[in-house]
């Protein structure tokens, strides 16, 4: 009875899914996403359906290629196929073998999938680009590992800069150890790798803090023209009124104005968010203000009642925001009104963004499908399959 009513739900459960799958579509295809303000499809769909965002990720791939495997999709809304099995197949599969991978996946489990997708054969790849500038971090209860991706380049003048620097440590270990009395083992032991590291990021912070005492900020220029009332950067184009509230919202401000061409007196400069404020505002708000949003890099700290209209630079006045969500604010598309702890986000059409999940209780019984008994997952040795083979491009003679 366990068996057979597990494979019922699992059944139910795929149909439900597939489901799913073609509403993302139809909202990615109708570009639905931009009213909630969410920055992507993936983010949207893990907000209104409380996944993580890697299934969120799953169904959206899927979702996208809904016209390449609508066989695939379509054993998905049978409650035969599962959406990790599809959704491996959406991932990497190619061009024109929905139909193979809608037979295989019938009695292949996922890893047996994932393998037939890395067999399938595939153009021979281009040469080999220069990578990106990456940093990807993973921290545990002990700390934190980075691992860097640079190009040749950019590689060579970072080893020169670690050992320039270690080189430097390990001098000034030999002027404080090298003619000490005690014994080697008293010693403190040479600076490694990984000092002269902390010290290269010492002295680039180092260097910027002197260059512009406030790091989080840059000075924009305005003149405004009093009697036309309208302004533009120096020596740069003139400015709309979204475009000037986002360029003085986080930076040092200085305002010249002028009649006829002519400088007639300097505005308030003092609206900057220093360093002990930014601190106690980023140890307030981790992420971006707007719900469904978890974006924690590069924020910019946001006067909830514009600081031109007369908004102070306090806590209660702030709140992080996104680059992407403070351009949509500035531009009319989401309102942000409220205190910082009770904020109320809307749309331009007034309604509320709140974060969780949409889910409610069903209302309709569960999809009539047959139970899903699940692959038959047999050992797959390499002479057992038969790779996909695509159709060569018709000719045109």
């Amino acid at each position: 009875m366990l068996f057979e009513e597990l494979a019922e739900l699992t059944g139910q459960r795929n149909a439900i899914d597939g489901r799913l799958v073609e509403i993302v579509a139809e909202i990615d295809r109708d570009q639905l996403g931009g009213a909630t303000g969410a920055r992507s499809v993936p983010a949207l769909v893990a907000w209104k359906t409380g996944w993580s965002p890697a299934n969120a990720q799953t169904i959206t791939t899927v979702a996208s290629r809904l016209d390449e495997f609508p066989r695939c999709v379509q054993g998905m809304r049978e409650g035969r196929l599962s959406l990790d099995q599809v959704g491996v197949i959406a991932a990497r599969g190619g061009t024109g073998s929905d139909e193979h991978y809608a037979q295989l996946a019938r009695c292949a489990t996922v890893t047996q999938l994932r393998t037939a997708v890395k067999l399938e054969p595939r153009p021979e790849p281009n040469p080999r680009p220069e990578p990106e500038r990456s940093i990807t971090t993973t921290t545990n209860e002990h700390g934190s590992c980075y691992r860097i991706a640079l190009g040749h380049h950019d590689a060579a003048k970072f080893e020169a800069a670690l050992a320039s620097h270690r080189d430097a440590l390990i001098a000034e270990w030999k002027h404080d150890h090298g003619n000490d009395a005690g014994t080697s083992a008293e010693r403190p032991p040479l600076p490694s790798t990984a000092e002269a590291f902390v010290r290269l990021v010492e002295a680039g912070w180092d260097a910027e803090a002197a260059r512009r005492p406030h790091g989080q900020h840059t000075t924009v220029v305005v003149h405004v023209d009093v009697e036309q009332r309208a302004a533009a950067l120096h020596l740069g184009p003139l400015l709309t009124d979204a475009e000037r509230r986002y360029l003085t919202c986080d930076a040092t401000c200085e305002v010249w104005f002028e009649r006829h061409g002519e400088v007639i007196g300097a505005g308030r400069a003092t609206r900057l968010v220093n360093r002990r404020l930014r601190r106690a505002l980023e140890h307030r708000d981790r992420t971006c203000a707007v719900p469904g949003c978890d974006a924690t890099r590069g924020l910019h700290a946001h006067h909830i009642r514009h600081w031109e209209d007369g908004g102070p630079t306090e806590l209660a006045n702030l709140v992080l925001l996104c680059p992407y969500h403070h351009r949509l604010h500035h531009r009319g598309v989401i309102t942000i009104k409220g205190t910082a702890g009770a904020l109320v986000i809307t749309d331009d059409q007034g309604r509320s963004l709140r974060p969780g999940s949409l889910a409610r209780p069903p209302t309709q019984p569960p999809p009539a499908v047959a139970p899903c008994p699940g692959p038959t997952g047999e050992r797959a040795d390499w002479w057992w399959y038969e790779p996909f083979q695509p159709q060569p491009p018709p000719s045109n003679n």
